[in-house]
């Protein structure tokens, strides 16, 4: 006889919640990048929700996960969902900048634009020069899609400098 497992969610039964290794295989899976027709990238949302839900007991197997993905639209979609956490007040996103900074020197305009909200949210300072090196990357060599990823490249850049000054300024003596 096979139980099902009922996990629990504000202690009321939540019989619908799908295990966490049976999710982390299908980010990216149902992804549609930007196109001719269309600047922003659709996600799979239940899924993105779904994985949200499971908060900081997600956060090593989408480590994991994010380690180890190659192809653009997976990438996409474990940012994303690590954005997703960053504005559910999940604690723990901000450990992830060894993990997402591999991505730093990515031609991709979609993951550029993901890893600069996310570098923007969790505003770690190490993450300025790697924006200014996409910036200037597209610059010389600017993407050919329908949107501007430098808008919020620069948005990014403009926040780490936004509070490094703000520490300066602010310091007590």
């Amino acid at each position: 006889m096979q139980v099902k497992k009922i996990a629990f969610k504000n202690n009321i039964p939540y019989p619908h919640k799908a295990p966490l290794n049976a999710l982390i295989p299908q980010i990216g899976m149902q992804v549609s990048l930007p196109d001719k027709n269309r600047n922003y990238t659709l996600f799979n949302q239940n899924l993105v929700k779904q994985i949200v839900e499971y908060k900081e007991a997600a956060l090593p197997e989408l480590q994991r996960y994010l380690s180890v993905v190659q192809e653009e639209k997976q990438i996409a979609e474990g940012l994303y969902i690590l954005d997703r956490m960053i504005d559910n007040g999940v604690s723990g996103v901000d450990k992830f900048y060894p993990v997402i900074c591999r991505f730093d020197r990515t031609n991709s305009p979609t993951i550029q634009v993901l890893l600069s909200g996310i570098y923007r949210k969790i505003n770690v300072p190490d993450a300025f020069g790697p924006l200014m090196s996409m910036l200037i990357k597209n610059t010389f060599q600017p993407p050919n899609v329908s949107f501007d990823p430098n808008q919020e490249i620069g948005g990014a850049l403009l926040e780490l400098l936004k509070n490094t000054a703000s520490e300066q300024v602010y310091k007590t003596k």
